[in-house]
């Protein structure tokens, strides 16, 4: 990965997000945010207690993602998704967040938001 990719992939942004799906093996395109905190990239949604999204199904029965750049530079970036349920993880991130929409339920969105932490794969040697 070049650094102008490396560099848009660590700034806060819409991005487009591929997923497989779990049950289908097709391909699974959403439009998303992807946030950057002190590094970490990962992507998170808006509370829900009536079901889990999709796009979090597909990221745990596999984990390989790509991730769309499309704001500042186009780029299709391959990573690893993990899924985030232990809440004392959660919290910096879902703060980080909730700050960025300006939102005080930090407590419901570690409940009910889904989170994933996102790592680049490496680019290839040469």
């Amino acid at each position: 990965m070049d650094n102008d990719v490396s560099t848009a992939l660590h700034r806060s942004q819409l991005i487009d997000l591929t997923t497989t799906g779990r049950r289908s093996g097709l391909p699974r395109r959403i439009e998303i945010f992807l946030h950057d905190e002190d590094g970490v990239l990962f992507i998170t949604g808006m509370p829900r207690r009536d079901r889990a999204r999709d796009w979090i199904h597909n990221v745990t029965a596999d984990p390989n993602v790509i991730v769309h750049l499309k704001t500042d530079i186009e780029a299709d970036v391959p990573a690893t998704a993990r899924v985030i349920t232990d809440p004392r993880e959660a919290r910096p991130l879902i703060e980080a967040a909730a700050r960025r929409w300006r939102r005080d339920d930090v407590d419901e969105m570690i409940a009910h938001s889904p989170l994933i932490v996102l790592t680049p794969a490496a680019a290839p040697a040469v």
